[in-house]
């Protein structure tokens, strides 16, 4: 028979697939339409290959032309529905080539842009296609060969059947450099043969003129083109723009492809480039809201006195890894620590958003030194201000380590678990409180002792509930783990903090994960009360005075004489300008620990800048003298006034260490 295409037989064969549609039509309506060409079975029969016996059944030809073309029908509506199992480029790449391999050919290659165009963006440089994937079905010595059984006339439902008893994984991948020798890179030329006919969207038979230009540009000039209608070359096209190409591949031993198999190739092609599309939309959704999420987390925990920091983040699993967990610690005046661990409801890039806000929001309210039960009324106000179905959980919690006490306020989040140096480990009974965004509710704070040693953990629901386990059941596991962790370090010292994290994220289980992660582990140091000295000194001129004598005494003590000097002249300064202002006694406090920190604090709201003073000012040298001195300072506005504070090192074996 002629090739499609070319020679005398080409008007012939572009007939047939009308011919087989009309057919397909009369056994439909159960009439005839008339004595079937020669040619319109064998045209239905590009799926099973020709020559075969007619099904049996009887019918005439129209019935078997029929049966075939619902076979080509049923296979086409089977290969999609695998095409579109796949969620991402590899599994949507992968389901074309098992769909069609050996059902439809006997190999394929499947060349791809790279990189892959997003939604409306254009191409800046050459376009550039890719192999992909390449795959064929190779014989097997115990199996039946399949191409062969096809061509003799099996059904499409035997051909499944034959196909399905294969093992695929037994069937290696054929590279560039394998059996199929294909460029594994090509640069699409302006106005050349293998872009004029992507752009012309429909697949072409490799004997066709177009094709046999095009495909030496696609394979590499070095690839034996195949003889007859033994190849189809499918551009495949996403909603905006050509994305690739497939070319299907028949061997020698089984028929060629004919008119309708063009029918098929374009339905697979269609199919396939519209999941690329959306596989590259979603990919590209997803990676931005993850790195959104990401860069919206602390880079780094700060290094407060009196307590040690970890936390871990898992984004949650591919069906829906992009959520609204975050995590957060927050210095506050008095070398006190905010702890918080909040969950936004949903997994999209609103969801990642909303955190951003209410952590920024949750930021700029600890700042202000609020209780928290009140921060965590702020934050439902602004989530009923950002929109009605913006809810989030949220855990805010304060740890004074002078005073080794911590206060806890709950928005309807998972209840903290505290690990006990002794190997106990309790989950502390807070109360629930209602999600943030519900609005009308108020918050309760309790206060809790966080002795030395102790570890307190934080999380969201992601590590304690999923599909196998419900919430409580996921705590008591928690808390199961954290005794048995703390049993096995020991029981005279407590587990090391960045260990105990991973230990606690080992407790998932394969499919145990279905909602992203926020872990925050607090170990609480203290500050003894030997290391504290804490002096209220009368807003009066001698107030300056009375506080160098009282660093000076405490230094003594400490025995960090040589900090005399450098301590006596900052303390004069910031309390002079407290004094200036203030109208309640000065509060003066000083803490040892890897630094020796100086707090003033005063009622007046007005927080000091260092300006730079002119030669024949009097005053305005203080904050210059703290900033030149001082290894760190800095000033925080208190619901009472502010705090004024500096730090300066240690002498002794290096900075950090404790003498």
């Amino acid at each position: 028979m002629p090739a499609a295409g070319s020679g005398p037989g080409h008007d012939h064969d572009n007939a047939r697939p009308r011919q087989a549609e009309e057919a397909l039509d009369a056994a439909a309506r159960g009439t005839a339409a008339g004595p079937p060409p020669a040619g319109a079975a064998a045209g239905a029969a590009g799926l099973h290959g020709a020559g075969g016996p007619a099904p049996a059944g009887g019918g005439g030809p129209e019935a078997t032309a029929a049966r075939r073309e619902g076979d080509r029908l049923r296979f086409v509506g089977a290969a999609t529905r695998r095409i579109a199992r796949g969620i991402d480029l590899d599994e949507i790449v992968l389901g074309l080539c098992r769909a069609t391999v050996p059902t439809f050919s006997d190999a394929i290659l499947v060349y791809l842009r790279d990189p892959l165009p997003v939604g409306d963006e254009r191409p800046v440089g050459p376009v550039v296609l890719r192999l992909r994937r390449t795959d064929r079905l190779r014989p097997i010595d115990d199996l039946t060969d399949i191409s062969s059984t096809i061509g003799a006339g099996m059904d499409l439902a035997g051909a499944a059947g034959a196909v399905g008893e294969l093992d695929f994984s037994q069937l290696p991948l054929v590279g560039p450099q394998g059996d199929l020798p294909a460029a594994e890179l090509c640069e699409i030329l302006p106005g050349g043969a293998l872009a004029e006919v992507l752009r012309g969207v429909r697949p072409v038979f490799a004997a066709s003129a177009a094709a046999r230009a095009a495909l030496p540009e696609l394979l590499g000039m070095d690839h034996p083109l195949p003889r007859g209608n033994r190849a189809v070359l499918a551009p495949l096209r996403g909603r905006r723009r050509v994305i690739g190409a497939a070319v299907f591949l028949r061997s020698p031993e089984r028929p060629a492809f004919e008119q309708n198999d063009l029918l098929v190739a374009a339905q697979l092609a269609t199919h396939t480039a519209l999941g690329i599309d959306k596989a590259v939309l979603y990919g590209r959704e997803a990676y931005i809201a993850d790195e959104l999420q990401r860069t919206m987390l602390p880079d780094s925990l700060p290094q407060p006195t009196g307590v040690r920091l970890a936390s871990r983040y898992l984004p949650a699993a591919e069906t829906a890894r992009v959520g609204g967990d975050w995590y957060d610690a927050i210095p506050l005046p008095g070398s006190r620590v905010a702890l918080v661990v909040g969950d936004v409801m949903g997994h999209s890039m609103t969801s990642a958003a909303i955190m951003g806000q209410l952590r920024t929001t949750a930021q700029t309210l600890a700042q202000l030194d609020l209780p928290p039960a009140e921060v965590l009324h702020h934050l439902d106000e602004q989530a009923q201000r950002l929109g009605t179905d913006r809810m989030a959980t949220c855990m805010y919690a304060v740890y004074d380590p002078v005073a080794h006490r911590i206060t806890i306020a709950n928005a309807g989040h998972p209840p903290p678990v505290l690990l006990h140096l002794g190997g106990r480990a309790e989950v502390l009974r807070v109360p629930p409180g209602a999600p943030i965004g519900v609005g009308g509710v108020d918050f309760e704070a309790v206060e809790l002792d966080a002795p030395a040693g102790a570890t307190l953990l934080l999380y969201t629901d992601g590590l304690v509930e999923s599909r196998l386990r419900d919430v409580w059941t996921g705590i008591e596991q928690l808390r199961e783990r954290l005794a048995t962790t703390a049993q096995l370090t020991g029981l005279d010292h407590p587990p090391p903090l960045e260990a105990l994290c991973d230990d606690v994220l080992d407790m998932l289980g394969p499919g145990d994960r279905d909602d992203d992660i926020a872990l925050l582990a607090a170990r609480f140091d203290g500050i003894a009360p030997s290391d504290v000295a804490y002096w209220f000194l009368d807003p009066e001129e001698t107030a300056p005075g009375r506080a160098r004598r009282f660093a000076r005494r405490a230094l003594t003590r400490w025995g960090l004489e040589e900090l005399s000097d450098s301590l006596e002249l900052l303390v004069s300064e910031v309390v002079t300008n407290a004094v200036r202002y203030a109208e309640r006694p000065v509060t003066l406090r000083l803490l040892r620990t890897d630094v020796l920190r100086c707090e003033v604090g005063d009622d007046s709201p007005q927080l000091p800048r260092q300006r730079r003073a002119r030669d024949t000012d009097e005053g305005g040298r203080g904050l210059f003298l703290v900033n030149r001195l001082a290894r760190r300072w800095g000033a925080t506005r208190l619901s009472s006034g502010k705090v004024v504070w500096f730090e300066l090192p240690l002498p002794g074996p290096g900075p950090g260490e404790r003498r």
